[in-house]
């Protein structure tokens, strides 16, 4: 299995990989994975497979596993790095045996229903197509294999198909300007599911027993359960605008989660911002430049530091995870005036975030006086006219 997205990841509990056998096919032994299910294997005597069912569901194994059960890029929990993370480790492999399945390439068929779950829905997988056969180099490099057949199958992410609201949400503040700007109300869902598509479920930081809310005593409970907010969102991501300087401008970037029953492992960012052609520090977080389009480098995909903060922990007081950034000001296009300053886009997870109203953006304090004045122009006219008035008269 090759993740060739760039900024989304597969994360604990990992991928669920399952298929539909064409015909009776069963599984004999597997290395580096293991099927959830045996199935009805009493018509064998004396060797039991290892799987009978004519839909299997196959999961990774643990970290941990005995060496004689390994192959390679095996053994990790079902977790898979994006692309851009960690290329080496956007990759998850297992071995097979399978029974009664054919012995030669007109008598194998491949499977059908190939579905796969990372770890819950949101994945849509193709039809298996036969492809020209993997060639395998021996240990000296001096003979060449091939297999019997190979055979890939392509799957696709949709947001919408994983989750009918969205996950994260976006609040801006700046030091020009003492408005901080919330996640928009209901972005993710609304308390007690009073409008939108949210559940509603939510609990309150100061709820007595707090604890036993979140993991009730005897029960494994993999539910989202997050903080009540206006905005109902497991993730926020806030920036802020922190410092001006004669050539350079300074902004401090924070991820808090507010969801109780969830830790974000390998989990990053992507920011679109025209300044970001000039990034000349960040810090505590690692940086990639994602360039979508030729000559346009305007998107950057942040993530943590190993064993620093690369783990989102849950909702609490370690639940946040912060950063800053050092933009070199581009004379031609720098500016704080209608919240340039401000991020155009920004992604969690490869989940688009919900950003405010452009018009609700911290404006300049030169900026929030124009309204006064359109108001007092219709006065100054007024007071003319009946000046004019009086001097005719």
């Amino acid at each position: 299995m090759y993740n060739f997205q760039q900024y989304r990841h597969i994360q604990s509990p990992g991928w669920t990989l399952g298929w539909t056998w064409a015909k009776k096919e069963v599984i004999w032994s597997m290395m580096g994975a293991q099927t959830t299910e045996q199935g009805d294997c009493s018509k064998f005597k004396g060797n039991v497979p290892h799987c009978c069912k004519k839909n299997p569901t196959v999961v990774d194994l643990l970290p941990g596993t005995p060496y004689n059960q390994q192959i390679a890029n095996c053994c990790k929990g079902g977790v898979i790095s994006s692309w851009a993370q960690d290329p080496a480790g956007a990759v998850s492999s297992f071995q097979v045996s399978v029974g009664a399945a054919g012995t030669t390439n007109k008598t194998v068929r491949v499977p059908k229903n190939i579905t796969l779950k990372a770890p819950g829905p949101g994945y849509t997988c193709g039809p298996a197509k036969i492809v020209r056969p993997t060639a395998f180099m021996s240990a000296d490099k001096r003979r060449v294999t091939q297999a019997l057949m190979t055979w890939n199958i392509t799957c696709t992410y949709s947001q919408f198909l994983a989750q009918k609201t969205p996950t994260c949400c976006v609040s801006l503040s700046s030091f020009y300007n003492d408005t901080i700007v919330s996640c928009p109300t209901c972005a993710c869902g609304c308390q007690n599911g009073t409008a939108g598509t949210g559940s509603g479920t939510c609990v309150h930081p100061d709820t007595p027993h707090l604890a036993s809310v979140i993991s009730p005593p005897g029960k494994s409970d993999n539910t989202p359960l997050v903080q009540c907010t206006s905005h109902m969102c497991p993730i926020r991501v806030h920036w802020h605008v922190k410092l001006n300087y004669k050539e350079y401008w300074r902004v401090k970037v924070t991820v808090t989660n507010f969801n109780y029953r969830m830790n974000y492992s390998l989990w990053n960012m992507v920011v679109q911002h025209p300044n970001f052609d000039n990034l000349t520090k960040i810090f505590s977080f690692q940086y990639k430049s994602l360039t979508p389009y030729e000559g346009l480098n305007d998107t950057a995909m942040l993530w943590g530091v190993k064993f620093y903060n690369d783990f989102l922990s849950q909702a609490g007081p370690l639940g946040n995870v912060q950063s800053e950034l050092l933009f070199r000001k581009d004379e031609s296009t720098f500016t704080f005036d209608k919240g340039w300053a401000f991020p155009r886009r920004i992604y969690f997870n490869g989940d688009n975030c919900v950003m405010p109203p452009p018009d609700a953006y911290p404006w300049l304090p030169n900026d929030s006086s124009r309204p006064v004045i359109s108001l007092l122009l219709p006065v100054m006219t007024l007071f003319l006219s009946m000046a004019f008035l009086f001097a005719h008269v």
